[in-house]
């Protein structure tokens, strides 16, 4: 066991502040990885805060943190996948059960023992996981990943999850050439969205409620913009779509956009509303389309991911700062005021 550098909430009204937890040395199949940069998810907020205690109660102190890019310092002996100074990334889990039939169709995300980089139990030290916000972290080299060399290390760790959980619905629903594909909102999930969908040489239309978002949709690879508040704009869309992305958490109206799949489309949540959405039946019945969700990835599809974002350079768009501003960038969230995600430069927990 080693001591490592943190960023903790001790309560779910305690602001994150500077604290040391322990790791374990590694094992034989681990990898220990000194984190370089690490992404904030909206998912850490509502975690830290303890707004999903319904399904998952938070567990304090607790490290969030899921979007990891690091440099290895040490494996264990039978480790053949890594070696030090390699760069490497750690997403959403750290560990499955590795038997059922979900992780053996590498859709790990599924498994029923899924173990989650923070706020999951810890089998080898007790109490719960610790993730990212944090100057080391180790893990089994099963829930590794190779980092392309060409990648901007701070850019690629939003790929860790807000890029796979883009990503993956996508290739699930057959985004390619010629496609028309709609993505609802652009924040840090939907901007991914737009990349993703305009490298695999889609039509890209993004949905926004605000007018002054076009001009970066276009940039980051939209090829339409359309304000959705405006019914005119909307109608001219009506069954059109092969594939739609939801990435709005915020109440909308679900069905102004089940009418823009043409038949057989689907559209996919990615957003998690708080509260229920309303869904006309009538609209799925008639043109036979689909409605469903998607969560990250499994780890084979999420190296997948990365090397596509190696080939096509793609990277999230990032606001870097040090982890004492981690309780200031939590408030701009809240109030959307970061383009696109926030990159935590975890040698800023060396002054600690």
């Amino acid at each position: 066991m080693y001591k490592a550098k943190a960023y903790s909430a001790t309560s779910a009204t305690s602001p994150l502040a500077s604290t040391t937890i322990s790791r374990r040395e590694p094992t034989e199949h681990d990898v220990q990885l000194e984190i370089l940069f690490c992404g904030i998810c909206h998912s850490d907020l509502h975690t830290v805060r303890n707004e999903w205690s319904e399904h998952v109660p938070t567990v304090y102190p607790c490290v969030p943190g899921h979007e990891i890019v690091g440099r290895v310092t040490k494996v264990g002996p039978a480790v053949t996948k890594f070696k030090p100074g390699d760069v490497a990334a750690v997403g959403c889990m750290v560990d499955s059960d590795g038997t059922c039939p979900e992780c053996r169709a590498g859709l790990e995300q599924f498994c029923p023992n899924m173990i989650l980089t923070f706020n999951s139990p810890n089998k080898h030290l007790g109490g719960v996981t610790y993730g990212g916000y944090s100057d080391g972290i180790v893990v089994d080299q099963r829930f590794v990943l190779r980092v392309p060399s060409n990648l901007d290390l701070a850019g690629a760790a939003p790929l860790l999850c807000a890029g796979i959980t883009t990503y993956s619905p996508m290739r699930r629903w057959g985004v390619t050439k010629g496609k028309k594909v709609g993505v609802v909102g652009l924040g840090g999930l939907g901007h991914m969205g737009v990349k993703f969908a305009h490298a695999f040489g889609a039509h890209v239309v993004v949905f926004t409620t605000s007018p002054n978002k076009k001009e970066d949709a276009l940039r980051l690879g939209a090829d339409e913009v359309v304000v959705s508040r405006n019914a005119n704009e909307m109608q001219k869309h009506a069954g059109s779509f092969d594939f739609i992305l939801d990435a709005v958490s915020a109440d909308h109206d679900i069905n102004a956009y089940i009418q823009l799949l043409r038949r057989d489309a689907n559209l996919t949540l990615v957003g998690a509303p708080a509260k229920p959405l309303a869904v006309a039946g009538m609209g799925l019945l008639f043109g036979r389309r689909s409605l469903s969700g998607s969560l990250i990835g499994g780890i084979p599809e999420t190296q997948e991911m990365l090397d596509f974002c190696g080939a096509h350079n793609i990277t999230a768009d990032v606001e870097i700062i040090p982890i004492q501003k981690v309780n200031e960038a939590y408030e701009r969230l809240l109030k959307s005021d970061v383009k696109y995600r926030f990159s935590i430069d975890m040698a800023s927990l060396k002054s600690e």
